[in-house]
C-alpha cells in the first residue's frame, strides 16, 4: 500500500539540523536529520520509528530514481530530495509476521485437502479393489435342495454364509473361489451304531468345486445352529488347500475359524480342538466327519465307512430319498400294528414296503 510522501524544507530550530516530513498511509511523519545525513540514514530512522525493517522499505521519487536497499549510492545526500513529494511503501514487522502467518494457513489447509483427496483416492482404489475380490473370491453359486420343506428358508441361509462379513474377509485373504454352496440330503451319510448316530455335516468336492453343508435337522423342516454350520464351513474352506487331516489343515483350518470369528464381535473366539470330530452341544451325538470331501463322483470319507462308495451325487440323493420312504413306512406299519393289537382302525399304505 502505497500513500504520498511529501518532502518539506524546514528551517529547523537549530543550524545543522534538516526536518524530512514523510507521509505514510495517509499521515505524516517528521524525522529531523543533520544536515550531511544521507539516503541510507533516511531510512535507518524510518525503520526504528515505524517498525518497517529497511529491506521492506520503498521511497518513489517523482521525475526520479526509485530508492530501496541495497542503494546503488548508500552516500547519496537528502538535500537532493529536498522540495520533492515522495512515496513509502513498506510493511511493519507484525503486518509481516501477520501475513506469513496467514500464508502458512493456507499452506497448511491446502496440503490437508490434497492429503485428504489423496487419501480418498487411494481408499476409492482399495474399495474398488475389494469389490473386485469379493466378486471372484466367493460362492459363485448359491442353491438350495430342492423336493424337501422350505427351500426358501435353505436359501437365505445359504446366502448369509456367502455374505458374512468373517466368510467374505477369509475368502478374500486365501482367495478361495467356491463354484457351488449347497445344502447336503438330511438323511444321507449317517450311520447309527450301538455307540450312537453319527452324521457327516459337510463335504468339499475337488477342493472347492461343490460345498455341501447339512442345513436341517433330521426332521427336515428343523435348521442347525448358525454358528456351528459356519465352523463346518470354515472346515471345508481348508479343505480348498490341504485335503488330509495334516498339522498343515488344521493349522490352516484354525487360522479361518479365527479370522472369521474376529469379524463376529458376538462370538466367543473359541475354536475347536485338533481333531476330525465336531460335536454339537444339544444334540443326540451329532459330529461332524470328513476326510477331505468327495473327489470324481466318489465319496472319501473318514471315520467310518460310507455306505454308497462309487455313486454320484444324484444317485445318492435317490437312495436318501428311497431311505427316508422306508423309514416313514416304516413307523406307518408299526403305528398300524398297535392300533391293530388295541382293535382301533388303521388304514395302511399300499407304498410302505410293497404289500398290502
Amino acid at each position: 500500500m502505497s500513500d504520498a510522501v511529501s518532502l518539506a524544507e524546514s528551517s529547523g530550530s537549530e543550524s545543522g539540523w534538516m526536518t524530512m516530513t514523510i507521509s505514510h498511509r495517509k499521515h505524516n511523519y517528521s524525522f529531523d536529520l543533520p544536515d550531511d545525513a544521507t539516503v541510507a540514514d533516511l531510512f535507518v530512522e524510518i525503520e526504528a520509528a515505524l517498525d518497517i525493517p529497511v529491506s521492506n522499505q520503498k521511497i518513489l521519487v517523482p521525475k526520479g530514481p526509485l530508492l530501496k536497499a541495497p542503494f546503488k549510492d548508500a552516500n547519496m545526500s537528502l538535500h537532493s530530495l529536498q522540495g520533492k513529494a515522495l512515496t513509502l511503501m513498506g510493511s511493519g514487522v507484525a503486518e509481516v509476521q501477520a501475513v506469513k502467518g496467514m500464508a502458512e494457513k493456507v499452506a497448511r489447509r491446502n496440503a490437508a485437502r490434497i492429503a485428504q483427496r489423496a487419501k480418498t483416492r487411494t481408499t476409492s482404489r482399495k474399495s474398488q479393489a475389494r469389490s473386485a475380490d469379493d466378486a471372484k473370491y466367493t460362492f459363485l453359486q448359491v442353491q438350495p435342495l430342492q423336493g424337501l420343506p422350505h427351500p426358501e428358508r435353505s436359501q437365505a441361509l445359504l446366502m448369509r454364509l456367502k455374505e458374512d462379513p468373517g466368510i467374505r474377509a477369509a475368502m478374500r485373504k486365501h482367495k478361495f473361489t467356491v463354484a457351488l454352496l449347497t445344502e447336503m440330503e438330511p438323511l444321507s451319510h449317517t450311520q447309527s451304531t450301538h455307540e450312537g448316530t453319527s452324521r457327516i455335516l459337510g463335504l468339499n468336492r475337488n477342493q472347492g468345486e461343490v460345498v455341501e453343508l447339512r442345513l436341517r435337522t433330521d426332521a427336515h423342516d428343523g435348521y442347525r445352529d448358525y454358528k456351528t454350520i459356519r465352523k463346518t464351513l470354515c472346515h471345508e474352506l481348508a479343505h480348498n488347500v490341504h485335503g488330509p487331516h495334516d498339522r498343515h489343515f488344521w493349522d490352516l483350518c484354525h487360522q479361518i475359524e479365527r479370522e472369521v470369528d474376529g469379524a463376529d464381535w458376538k462370538t466367543s473366539g473359541r475354536t475347536i480342538g485338533e481333531t476330525s470330530r465336531y460335536t454339537i452341544s444339544g444334540q443326540d451325538d451329532e459330529t461332524h466327519e470328513d476326510d477331505g470331501g468327495w473327489t470324481g463322483g466318489e465319496f472319501v470319507l473318514g471315520g467310518g465307512k460310507d455306505q454308497s462308495p462309487g455313486m454320484s451325487r444324484r444317485e445318492v440323493l435317490a437312495q436318501a430319498a428311497l431311505e427316508r420312504q422306508r423309514k416313514e413306512a416304516g413307523a406307518e406299519r408299526k403305528a398300524c400294528d398297535a392300533a391293530e393289537k388295541g382293535w382301533r382302525p388303521c388304514q395302511r399304505s399300499q407304498q410302505s414296503d410293497g404289500t398290502e
